[in-house]
């Protein structure tokens, strides 16, 4: 008579849980084809180097700003020098008549009179220099075509040529910048002065 199994016992390949043949193996993942690698590769580099474009054209862009910045800003003062400027170059005539007045009233019966006149010149005098206005040095100086205008030129052997001798209107510079040259006279020695009028003729 033929053997029979219990119906629970299980043959040894079978698994123990769902009846699975232990004996299969799972089937493993494909490895990527070369193929996939170097798409893989060449779509990282693209985006490596789209990554690196934005990233300069943001410092490009910021930098452009900046200087967008300091040059609204440069202007901005500029703008604010030459308002100044033209005010005081208004105001230098105001200046000069105070100075004229200040000289013709040395009679001791305008001395109240003087003493407040030399306040408001020199309340005037000081706002301005204040702004960066300067006196330009004349009288004595050895003759300067870009801060001085000659008006006369005077015969001396008194004086080195060139030298200015009188100084007719004040001169003022602003921030380095001439607003007005001084009006001067300037010495000549006779000799030279015959010498151009030879090279003249």
């Amino acid at each position: 008579m033929s053997e029979r199994k219990h119906p629970k016992q299980h043959d040894a390949k079978m698994d123990p849980e769902n009846g699975a043949d232990s004996s299969a193996s799972f089937p493993e993942a494909a490895a990527p084809s070369a193929a996939d690698s170097a798409a893989w590769a060449e779509r990282l580099a693209k985006l490596e180097a789209e990554k690196e474009e934005l990233l300069q054209t943001l410092i490009r862009r910021q930098a452009d700003f900046e200087n967008y910045r300091k040059r609204l800003e440069r202007e901005r003062h500029e703008a604010g020098h030459r308002g100044v400027a033209r005010l005081i170059e208004e105001l230098l005539p105001v200046l000069d008549a105070f100075e004229r007045a200040l000289a013709v009233r040395d009679d001791p019966a305008y001395e109240e009179y003087r003493r407040g006149f030399e306040l408001i010149y020199r309340q005037l005098w000081e706002a301005m220099a204040r702004e960066g206005l300067v006196r330009i040095e004349a009288d004595g100086r050895k003759f300067d075509p870009h801060v001085h205008h000659a008006i006369e030129r005077v015969e001396s052997n008194e004086h080195e040529d060139g030298t200015v001798l009188e100084v007719l209107q004040p001169g003022y510079s602003l921030r380095g910048r001439v607003l007005r040259a001084a009006t001067v006279r300037v010495a000549v020695h006779p000799v030279k002065k015959a010498e151009e009028k030879e090279r003249v003729n």
